[in-house]
């Protein structure tokens, strides 16, 4: 899923968004939080569309990510703190009438484009005993998790977090919402803190498993699809590889997939990852 101009699975969601967006009466404007790859997309699907697209971004994001967002001809408001607080800005400005509002996960378009991943998956293989999914806001564990509950139901579905953005799997497990005051995980892709209710139940109708994964096996897990698959990925990217170096007699034995679902590393960052 980073072999793409975005280097990451949420272009497929994006594109469905905008598509909608450019043949409806509304607002001929998009406005979205990001911690930087939904941002990406958005702005390009939106220049492809002639679609004008803003990005709301905590202080705290990849500088990389940001810098694209922008060379990708959106506009950008950087806005203090974290993600959570960057959703509550992009909700302003939607508010106001200006822009529509994509909330990854709570908008369904963005859950359809992840699902297609789910789709080819199946199209490829015969049989897939488990498949693991990197879990932050959810777009891509409950678009991929409803394709596989629909069509191959026996395929357990794993959905993974780092403990140190634990929210959402505190939810699962909690089976009602469950918050936390801050994240603090090298995975800014999935550091979220305020689950989506809506969301949340299409979790808990899919997943089987949502286990929380060390800060050290996500870098192993990166370190691995460096050295043996020379992929260049994200730490978001590596949940699912960390989730079996966890607990590998889970997976011991099983066709498994894991969906390798972003690239967007600062250099600097990457090279000492590896190097650890």
């Amino acid at each position: 899923m980073t072999a793409n101009p975005i280097g990451c699975f949420k272009g497929r969601g994006a594109d469905v968004v905008v598509s909608r967006l450019a043949g409806s009466p509304g607002p001929r404007g998009a406005v979205c939080a990001s911690a930087g790859n939904l941002g990406q997309a958005l702005a390009y699907s939106g220049h492809a569309r002639g679609i004008d697209v803003t990005v709301i971004a905590g202080t705290s994001a990849n500088v990389a990510k940001i810098d694209r967002i922008r060379r990708l001809g959106a506009a950008v408001e950087l806005v203090e703190g974290d993600i959570e607080n960057a959703r509550e800005r992009a909700r302003e400005i939607a508010a106001h009438g200006d822009a529509f509002l994509v909330e990854d996960s709570e908008n369904l378009d963005t859950c359809e484009g992840a699902g297609t991943i789910g789709l080819e998956l199946l199209d490829g293989f015969d049989r897939i005993d488990t498949i693991l999914l990197a879990l932050g806001g959810g777009a891509l564990a409950t678009g991929v998790g409803h394709v596989f509950k629909t069509l191959s139901p026996a395929t357990e579905v794993v959905c993974v977090q780092p403990i140190g953005a634990p929210a959402m799997a505190m939810s699962w497990r909690a089976r009602s919402i469950v918050t936390t005051e801050r994240t603090d995980t090298i995975a800014d892709g999935v550091a979220g803190r305020f689950p989506i209710s809506a969301v949340l139940g299409d979790l808990l109708a899919i997943a089987d498993h949502v286990p929380l994964v060390k800060e050290e096996s996500i870098v192993a897990g990166m370190q691995m699809l460096y050295r043996h698959a020379a992929l260049v990925v994200e730490p978001s990217a590596a949940l699912g590889i960390a989730a079996i170096l966890e607990d590998p007699l889970r997976y011991r034995g099983k066709r498994v997939a894991a969906v390798i679902c972003g690239s967007n590393v600062l250099p600097d960052s990457f090279s000492a990852w590896m190097q650890a």
